[in-house]
């Protein structure tokens, strides 16, 4: 006949670093210890003042607010990129004002200069060939008349020719240069278009700088307390991400128990007799027949 009892038992044991680095931990632990005073508490002088200072200049707002909003707005209507276009075009209007009247002809012939130089001709001619029909006594005939006819638009064709040349060449000349100033003024007015609308796409850009710019102050200044609540916050992280480690490596492990064991029959009544044993005092038992 066997029986069967259970135990239990609850242990404790205590767990130390490694003997010769204990020396160093406790070192370690109890510069830690120190730090860990000060920790959480306002920041140092230097760090204080640091902060002071970012939020000072937070307040102050950025120096460069009033030049980025006046840059935008003035990239925005154009940079000035067509800020001559009036002027371009009174010079092409000036051009034209000047070489219209040869373009179109109407001073084909009309020279000034040149009726005096006809005039001139005539008057040679005239004297040159009446001269020569009085001196053979037949002035004023009519072969006299033709003979002066003939030598006066002798004398005064080629000049006229010359000049009506001229007067032609001089018509191209400006029509072309009226036709080449004004696709070269366009061109100008275009490129100005062009630049203005390129100044427009780059204020849309400044005009965002400019806009963050004005929130740089308040920005800064919310970094500054943030950093004036974080160095307090990183400290205490930092210990305890060094101490939490070691508390959780060296210290008291309590744990508990439990057994269970089985007793033969023999064993069983020899633990029973040495209970009843014990209930009386040695050499006072007897058992009688």
């Amino acid at each position: 006949m066997g029986g069967t009892s259970k135990t239990t038992q609850t242990q404790t044991s205590q767990l130390s670093p490694y003997e010769p680095a204990a020396g160093t931990l406790n070192g370690i632990l109890g510069n830690l210890s120190t730090i860990a005073g000060g920790a959480g508490t306002t920041p140092n002088t230097a760090q204080t003042s640091a902060i002071n200072q970012l939020s000072a200049n937070g307040a102050a707002g950025s120096p460069f607010t009033s030049a980025m909003t006046s840059g935008a707005l003035g990239l925005l209507n154009g940079g000035g990129a067509t800020k001559n276009d009036a002027a371009i075009t009174s010079n092409l209007n000036d051009y034209k004002g000047l070489l219209t009247s040869t373009a179109n002809g109407s001073e084909v012939g009309a020279n000034s200069a040149l009726k005096p130089q006809l005039d001139q001709i005539t008057r040679d001619v005239t004297d040159q060939v009446n001269g020569a029909w009085a001196a053979a006594g037949r002035d004023g005939s009519p072969g006299n008349a033709q003979a002066l006819g003939r030598g006066i638009a002798a004398g005064v064709a080629p000049v006229i020719a010359a000049q009506y040349n001229t007067d032609k060449t001089n018509q191209l000349n400006a029509a072309s240069s009226l036709y080449n100033a004004g696709n070269t003024t366009y061109g100008i007015l275009n490129g100005n278009n062009a630049t203005a609308n390129s100044n427009i796409a780059s204020g849309t850009n400044v005009a965002s700088a400019a806009l963050n710019n004005e929130n740089w102050g308040a920005n800064a200044t919310l970094q500054a307390e943030a950093q004036r609540a974080g160095i307090p916050l990183s400290q205490y992280q930092t210990l305890l991400g060094m101490i939490s480690p070691v508390a959780a490596t060296f210290g008291q492990q309590n744990g508990t128990a439990t057994g269970t064991s089985t007793m033969s029959g023999a064993q069983q009544f020899a633990t029973i007799a040495q209970g009843i044993g014990s209930l009386w005092p040695k050499g006072n038992i007897s058992f009688g027949m």
